[in-house]
């Protein structure tokens, strides 16, 4: 399943945060990391500068980390559907499935017209379903209709794994 993390789309960031942001596209997440946290030390409540140390952890595969932060943000910032987003993102890359409906729900019922949470939200329902279907499945549900939305389902769970999300939005 490829769920899409997005960037903050917040108007405007302060140079430093830009020039981090900028370090982060570069794949130089280790400077990129180096300049949000100089920025923090002056800034420690910024949601911007918090918001891409979270994207920046995640880069770097500090998932803890990185969901630690998602979560303070939707605690601090329940009005904002990105933090949402990327936490669930980070849950179902874990395989925390029911975190990640959790989240994206949570996501879609704060912006109903945040498209990638909207299609991060279908992804996670298709892999449910599966889910659900493989476990009827071995529980003997060897009927026709079974085998069909259990075969259907592998397939729409497939081609989400293949599409091609953007990593960030911004």
């Amino acid at each position: 399943m490829l769920l899409a993390l997005v960037a903050a789309p917040f108007a405007v960031r302060g140079d430093e945060l830009n020039d981090a942001d900028l370090l982060l596209r570069a794949g130089r997440s280790a400077q990129a990391l180096e300049q949000v946290d100089q920025y923090l030390a002056k800034n420690p409540g910024n949601m911007q500068g918090r918001f891409l140390k979270g994207l920046i952890l995640a880069e770097q595969n500090r998932e803890s980390d990185a969901i630690d932060i998602f979560v303070r943000l939707t605690q601090e910032n329940p009005e904002y559907a990105e933090p949402y987003n990327n936490l669930a993102v980070l849950y179902a890359a874990r395989g925390n499935l029911e975190g990640a409906r959790n989240a994206l729900e949570t996501a879609v019922r704060v912006n109903p017209k945040y498209v990638t949470a909207q299609e991060n939200l279908g992804d996670v329902y298709a892999r449910l379903a599966a889910a659900a279907y493989e476990r009827a499945a071995a529980l003997g549900a060897a009927g026709k209709v079974a085998q069909t939305k259990l075969k259907l389902s592998r397939e729409l769970v497939a081609a989400s794994a293949g599409k091609t999300a953007p990593a960030a939005v911004r």
